[in-house]
């Protein structure tokens, strides 16, 4: 059987890399934190999660500027986002396309929003670009930092990693989950 070490040099670029093609922040967190033990570089780790959060962002742009009136239908519960990211547009322009992703439940729904109200294409990337790049190096570093305090914390960590990997784990669906559950309050209690 191989080991979590193995594993995770082997296999975890490509886990940041999906995990930041759709949410993303908890694939990132336990990346910079596998950085921390030296499984993975750092700056590997956030520019394959810059790449990742940008190629997902780009694509659910380009899907919604097709076809974002059919999936709001299609999931009614989306369609709140929608009245909100506009406003957001309407209100910043391209910062509101930069800070999306920082909103937490509104990354995938407001990138089909942004594409949905035929923002520009050519203000949408740069801004785009720079988000991801700043998402992935505040995240990436979150979570190197978090292993730094950890492995302070117990200096037998690496006698501990894969319960220290549960544990990120857990917490971190936990955080945005229920992240998601308030914003979906808030968005309910505005309709």
């Amino acid at each position: 059987m191989e080991t979590l070490q193995g594993f995770i040099e082997q296999y975890g670029y490509l886990a940041v890399f999906a995990g930041c093609v759709l949410e993303g922040e908890t694939a990132l967190v336990l990346g910079g934190f596998a950085a921390h033990m030296g499984y993975l570089s750092l700056p590997m780790v956030i520019g394959t999660a810059a790449f990742a959060g940008f190629i997902g962002d780009q694509t659910l742009f380009a899907i919604g500027r097709h076809w974002g009136d059919r999936i709001f239908a299609r999931f009614p519960r989306l369609e709140p986002v929608r009245p909100n990211v506009v406003s957001l547009l309407d209100r910043y322009g391209a910062w509101a396309t930069f800070g999306i992703r920082f909103l937490v439940g509104m990354r995938l729904a407001g990138a089909i929003a942004i594409g949905a109200a035929g923002f520009p294409q050519r203000r949408f990337l740069p801004a785009n670009a720079a988000g991801a790049i700043v998402w992935a190096t505040a995240i990436g570093c979150a979570g190197y930092a978090f292993g730094q305090a950890f492995t302070l914390f117990l200096a037998r960590a690496r006698h501990l990693e894969l319960g220290a990997f549960a544990v990120v784990a857990v917490f971190g669906v936990a955080a945005v989950l229920g992240m998601r559950r308030r914003v979906r309050k808030r968005v309910a209690a505005r309709a």
